[in-house]
């Protein structure tokens, strides 16, 4: 008898506190849970931030470029490269705006910003010290006609192909 009650006593006990935990869902690092990367072909309109190279983190660079839709259209982004401190800045390639950069990179919504807010950001934001650093022969930007988000894409020196001179259109 007493036996029974112990096992009637654990079971209930059981049955409680599974009701009563809440179950942690696993987490997979499953392929299609990753962000897509895709193939992006690009060209440097100009540099709107970098810092120092640091030697023990990854560093980082904002890029204003125009992202080739079609052979004869393009659109505005805003462009972080990632790299090393061994790996070349995306900057080192040289800022000519007749370079085509082809890399991987993958869309964050996360990071979109208009360019006015790319440029100058928030009072107290860093980006109120620093001017633009235009490519060689890239158009001016006018901050007045671009009011929209520029979508952001995210690269790493990792997932960059290769710089193409082609004469700009």
């Amino acid at each position: 008898m007493r036996l029974a009650r112990t096992g009637f006593s654990s079971i209930v006990f059981l049955a409680v506190a599974g009701m009563i935990g809440t179950p942690t869902p696993a987490r997979g690092d499953l392929q299609w849970q990753s962000p897509k990367m895709e193939a992006v072909r690009l060209r440097i309109v100009a540099l709107a931030w970098n810092h120092p190279r640091t030697s023990f983190f990854p560093n980082e660079e904002i890029f204003i470029a125009e992202k080739e839709l079609t052979k004869d259209e393009s659109r505005l982004v805003k462009l972080v490269y990632d790299f090393l401190p061994y790996q070349p800045r995306l900057s080192e390639y040289g800022l000519d705006y007749a370079t085509v950069h082809e890399l991987r990179a993958v869309r964050d919504p996360e990071c979109d910003e208009t360019l006015a807010q790319l440029i100058h950001g928030p009072l107290g934001d860093w980006r109120k010290q620093i001017a633009l650093k235009y490519s060689t022969d890239a158009p001016p930007l006018n901050l007045a006609r671009h009011k929209s988000l520029l979508p952001c894409y995210v690269t790493s020196a990792d997932d960059y192909s290769r710089p193409l001179h082609e004469p700009a259109e």
